[in-house]
């Protein structure tokens, strides 16, 4: 059965700039957005109510954020090289780490909150949680397009032709996943076993850690990258045009199948979030329209639930709870959508 649910506007703001990234708190009380001027800004969740803005905080334009999974802290990093560790309730960083005069592009919190990771050019740098420094990797062939942590504490990172898998502890390189081209996206399944990119020659490539058997899923008109893994790693959602493709890791799958296609935008895709919880997915265009479907199990279908429009969207990411999600977009707008009935 798919989980039809309504959604309507509780609150928007504007930022100066293009809503850049963002995120929750791990108690859904805030709501953290970063926008392109290097602003970072912080919202009561569920008022909309500014608690506190630090304007052209990186002051050559901000590039990531990461909220830690159980604490109120949070991490920015920008194009000034510099990483900022941030209380929520407080309007200045406690922390600045500067990694010199190259771009800080990816920033992640380990899965537990004990360590979080940067990567910045061809690097990642492995910091514990008050930002002392514990390892460094040596070049990568390429600058490091994606990071991400599994659930055994292993980071992961992606460049042209290789994924790695290192000990977030200790550096040491566990695994590498290989194969010849230019990795744009990439994303864990929540068990850690999958590992899913997006390319720049417009497929979909992924690996099954366990056996290093990889398979690609091919036919998308543009590079695919937006995905999302459901909470189960069942589903796989992605990008790629202005069609939402839905894959089923159940079994064997997707190996043989058929995808699943979601058809409502008409524009590509831009950002796409899977709820924390159950099966409900959110979609965001770069005509402004945003989606949020109710897949079912049977992967025979999805209703579409609900639909709201904004400027072309640039992010999108549900409260913990799954009761609200926010909207960011490329002039600056904040809009948050509450579940239910006004």
């Amino acid at each position: 059965m798919s989980q039809k649910v309504e959604f309507y506007v509780g609150w928007h703001s504007l930022v100066n700039d293009f809503a850049i990234s963002g995120g929750w708190t791990f108690d859904g009380n805030a709501l953290v957005i970063c926008d392109a001027l290097g602003g970072v800004y912080v919202y009561e969740g569920d008022s909309g109510k500014q608690i506190w803005s630090k304007i052209n905080a990186h002051g050559d334009g901000a590039l990531a954020t990461s909220i830690h999974p159980l604490e109120n802290k949070f991490l920015t990093t920008g194009q000034d090289g510099n990483i900022f560790l941030w209380e929520t309730n407080e309007n200045n960083y406690k922390k600045v780490i500067n990694l010199g005069k190259h771009w800080v592009e990816n920033v992640a919190w380990s899965i537990d909150g004990s360590l979080f990771a940067v990567s910045c050019s061809r690097k990642v740098y492995v910091f514990n949680k008050i930002g002392e420094k514990i390892w460094t990797s040596d070049d990568h062939e390429s600058t490091v397009s994606n990071i991400a942590w599994s659930i055994n504490n292993e980071l992961a990172t992606a460049c042209y032709g290789r994924v790695s898998f290192f000990d977030g502890d200790s550096g040491k390189l566990k695994q590498k996943l290989e194969w010849k081209g230019s990795l744009v996206s990439m994303i864990l399944s929540p068990n850690g076993d999958i590992v899913v990119c997006g390319s720049q020659d417009n497929t979909v490539h992924f690996w099954r850690r366990s056996t290093e058997k990889d398979s690609m899923m091919s036919g998308y008109p543009m590079k695919p990258s937006s995905l999302a893994f459901d909470a189960s790693g069942i589903f796989l959602a992605t990008g790629g045009s202005e069609e939402v493709t839905v894959w089923n890791f159940k079994g064997n799958g997707p190996e043989g199948t058929s995808p699943l296609s979601l058809k409502f935008h008409k524009e590509p895709i831009t950002s796409l979030a899977f709820a924390n919880h159950g099966m409900n997915l959110a979609s965001g265009s770069r005509d402004g329209s945003l989606a949020i479907w109710g897949l079912r199990d049977d992967n025979k279908g999805g209703d579409l639930c609900d639909t709201k429009v904004s400027e072309s969207i640039s992010g999108l990411c549900w409260r913990p709870d799954d009761n609200a999600i926010a909207a960011l977009d490329r002039q600056g707008g904040v809009t948050v959508f509450f579940r239910g009935k006004i």
